[in-house]
């Protein structure tokens, strides 16, 4: 018996020009590409700005969770990638602002720099559809 797998799509999709798709359903598992603060028209949000680009990012991400039949609650990982761990206590503050008990599982690493020189926060996902 083979895992159904789908490949989730937006339209805009801001992720096309880099040859990324936005999200993979794999059976009953939802895996996001990094969610940034790029806004659908490719730009980036929020420029020397963490907080307004951790909230474009949460943006992102509901917007490819809502595509693939999911929501926030049923995240059960997530990656964090920051350039600059100064902002590890606003991470902090955001799950619980933007999650609820029980939290998903979490890995938080400070990266030297993501995929444009702007971005400042990245999160990639694993949820359950």
């Amino acid at each position: 018996m083979s895992v159904k797998t789908q490949v989730i799509n937006l339209d805009p999709d801001p992720l096309a020009p880099y040859a990324i798709s936005p999200a993979w359903r794999v059976g009953d598992l939802l895996f996001l590409s990094g969610q940034a603060a790029i806004d659908e028209q490719g730009q980036v949000v929020g420029i020397a700005d963490f907080d307004a680009q951790l909230r474009q990012v949460f943006i992102n991400m509901d917007r490819v969770l809502h595509a693939a039949g999911s929501s926030r609650d049923r995240i059960v990982k997530v990656t964090i990638y920051l350039t600059d761990m100064e902002n590890f206590a606003k991470i902090v503050q955001a799950r619980k602002i933007y999650f609820e008990s029980p939290y998903p599982a979490d890995t938080t690493l400070e990266v030297k720099a993501l995929a444009l020189p702007d971005l400042m926060v990245e999160i990639d996902v694993i949820a359950t559809v």
